[in-house]
């Protein structure tokens, strides 16, 4: 994983940082954040992409129901930056950073066909559940409940979005 920078921000008059977590176990956590951070944002990016781009028969149904995930993501990228914010680091938050930490699959200039984006959108929300998953481990560890709470919920999110991406291509 990434290395988060010092959260050097807190000045001299601050008092330190005591949520009942220690030091390591946080950036442990906000490490994992970022890259959910980071592979959120950029599904958001190519789900609007997808919005903008789609063609065909079902271009209305698929035109809508990317606008309804890409607003979902929306709201989602700022909930994990404000739980990162939270637990003392500084959130990543521009393209090359994202870029870095994110381990969805862009396809810049491509043309892609209807069938492909729900097909490549389906991989992407599986591919955020397990790197959500991939940060219980550490949050369980630190007791973390509002992380946890986070976690299980955006996976809810993309595995219901999965599955319904996915009877699409039934």
């Amino acid at each position: 994983m990434a290395q988060l920078k010092d959260p050097g921000m807190r000045k001299a008059s601050q008092p330190p940082i005591d949520i009942g977590i220690d030091e390591a176990s946080r950036r442990q956590i906000a490490d994992g954040l970022c890259h959910l951070l980071a592979d959120t944002y950029t599904l958001y990016l190519k789900t609007h992409n997808y919005h903008w781009n789609v063609t065909g028969p079902m271009f209305q149904t698929l035109h809508l129901m990317f606008e309804e995930q890409y607003t979902e993501l929306a709201t989602a990228v700022d909930e994990i930056a404000e739980r990162i914010r939270a637990l003392g680091y500084p959130a990543p938050g521009s393209y090359k950073e994202f870029s870095e930490l994110s381990s969805i699959k862009e396809n810049p200039g491509e043309i892609v066909e209807a069938a492909d984006m729900v097909s490549q959108l389906v991989q992407d929300q599986e591919t955020v559940v397990r790197t959500a998953r991939s940060i219980f481990p550490p949050v369980e560890a630190a007791s973390d409940e509002p992380t946890a709470d986070l976690l299980t919920q955006r996976m809810q999110v993309h595995e219901k979005t999965a599955w319904m991406l996915r009877s699409l291509l039934a």
